[in-house]
């Protein structure tokens, strides 16, 4: 495992962290949600540890939010820099996603697999609609995250706040209460939480506006835990939603992983064995439709059975 700073566009400096070689065949590299680090989500380790056991590579794929705050560099002006969830702006997400795919390709990786937890997925989504030559051959969508569920219960006063300060020129100001009851932000970075459609594009409803996936013409496999509470109490029809609206329907896979939630808490080990059987079935050609509901013993004894 080693740091892989990775160069955004616009110069900022992404701080990646490589399990396995760097030369690997296939990589997989997951863009992260919102807070989705490695203390948040320590299921990370067990993917890349395990892939890397196998001969693929594995990138965590840091992007602006997932911590509050990170000090990186901008080396177009040798200056440090403070990215994060509190000042994130959407419009650099494709940005973030292209600067780790450029990596993978300076490595010489032959394939590439795009994966997402949570937000990340919505961010994937985005970048892969709108850039079907990107030379990613398959996505990994692990969580997908409800944008419309996790604002559903900012006040409206709030929201007028909100507005006003984005409108009046203050939209660089943190916000007075945390945003969502949970994140500290600006108010510009709050108003696209709230109006910005790019990452509202997985939901509940099927009559919702899924045309993002609908463009996405490379298949993949979606994983999500039984109960991920993003979902209204429905993680199973949440996923063949979103599977029904991809022209790939026919040949991608959803697995199901009983026992947990949006985290993967308990299943950690689980999730990345899930992972692994996958991607060595694309290694070696195959490809289709199939649903998988994965139960299995206590992740303590799991992750004991994949050292011995």
């Amino acid at each position: 495992m080693r740091d892989t700073a990775v160069k955004t566009e616009r110069g900022v400096l992404l701080p990646g962290v490589l399990f396995g070689t760097g030369t690997a065949g296939t990589v997989v590299i997951n863009i992260t949600g919102i807070h989705g680090n490695f203390s948040s989500n320590p299921f990370y380790y067990n993917i890349g540890d395990t892939l890397a056991a196998h001969g693929i590579d594995f990138v965590y794929a840091l992007t602006n939010d997932a911590y509050p705050q990170i000090r990186t560099v901008n080396v177009h002006t040798g200056e440090e820099t403070v990215i994060g969830s509190a000042t994130e702006n959407f419009d650099d997400m494709d940005d973030d996603v292209e600067a780790y795919l450029r990596w993978a390709q300076d490595q010489d990786h032959r394939h590439i697999v795009l994966s997402g937890h949570s937000l990340g997925v919505n961010k994937i989504i985005h970048y892969l609609s709108g850039h079907p030559d990107a030379g990613v051959e398959h996505f990994l969508f692990l969580s997908p995250a409800n944008v419309e569920y996790m604002v559903r219960n900012v006040p409206e006063a709030q929201r007028a706040y909100i507005r006003e300060q984005v409108e009046s020129g203050n939209g660089n100001r943190m916000l007075p209460l945390p945003f969502m009851y949970w994140l500290d932000c600006t108010a510009n970075t709050a108003c696209q939480w709230l109006y910005d459609k790019d990452l509202q594009n997985v939901h509940v409803e099927r009559d919702k506006d899924f045309s993002q996936a609908q463009r996405i013409k490379i298949s993949g496999a979606m994983f999500i835990g039984a109960l991920d509470n993003f979902t209204y109490g429905n993680p199973t029809e949440y996923l063949r939603t979103l599977n029904d609206h991809m022209p790939s329907r026919d040949h991608n896979q959803l697995v199901f992983i009983e026992g947990t939630e949006h985290t993967y808490r308990g299943k950690h080990q689980e999730l990345a064995d899930g992972i692994l059987r996958v991607v060595q079935g694309w290694q070696m050609g195959g490809e289709g439709n199939a649903i998988h509901h994965l139960a299995s013993e206590p992740e303590g004894q799991r992750r004991a059975g994949a050292l011995a």
